[in-house]
């Protein structure tokens, strides 16, 4: 599931946004710049995303037990709602369901920032407050990545015009 969702054609684009972003900015300067450094920035953003999912996704959850999908919630009102899914980071479940601390997120979200950031990042973006800056958008992309999903359908559903299933009702 991470390496189709890794090389799906959907997120280059996305990728392609985030070094533009990036070159714009300036940021990671040791790139340079034109189509050469927005190359390099764009290559960067497709392996860092696509190390953190596979250490988030499949290579900590294997090791520690954990389901890293993110199951929607449906019950309570919105405030309820988007209180869980910004803690499905930080929760989640074991392999039989109950819940734990989401040791996944944290630390393959830490690791993948500490091997990108040391391995194809420019030399002087090789710091630990670059890592953590790195950590911390990581976990913040997931955090706004699992409210979409818990919201999406209500809004395809609203976009669509249909009524909500009966599950969801209730």
């Amino acid at each position: 599931m991470v390496a189709r969702g890794s090389f799906d054609y959907v997120i280059f684009p996305w990728y392609g946004l985030l070094a533009g972003i990036s070159q714009a900015e300036n940021s990671e300067a040791g790139y340079g710049h034109g189509a050469a450094g927005y190359g390099k920035r764009y290559g960067a953003a497709f392996a860092d995303t696509t190390t953190e999912a596979f250490m988030v996704g499949a290579v900590l959850p294997s090791l520690l037990r954990q389901d890293p999908r993110f199951y929607q919630s449906h019950n309570g009102r919105f405030l309820h709602r988007l209180g869980y899914a910004v803690s499905r980071v930080v929760i989640t479940r074991t392999d039989s369901g109950a819940e734990q601390f989401n040791y996944s997120e944290i630390f393959g979200s830490a690791i993948s920032a500490g091997i990108s950031t040391y391995s194809y990042h420019p030399h002087s973006d090789r710091t630990l407050p670059n890592t953590v800056g790195v950590w911390s958008t990581q976990v913040g992309y997931d955090t706004i990545s699992n409210v979409v999903k818990e919201f999406w359908p209500d809004i395809r559903r609203m976009i669509s015009h249909k009524p909500a299933p009966e599950a969801a009702k209730r």
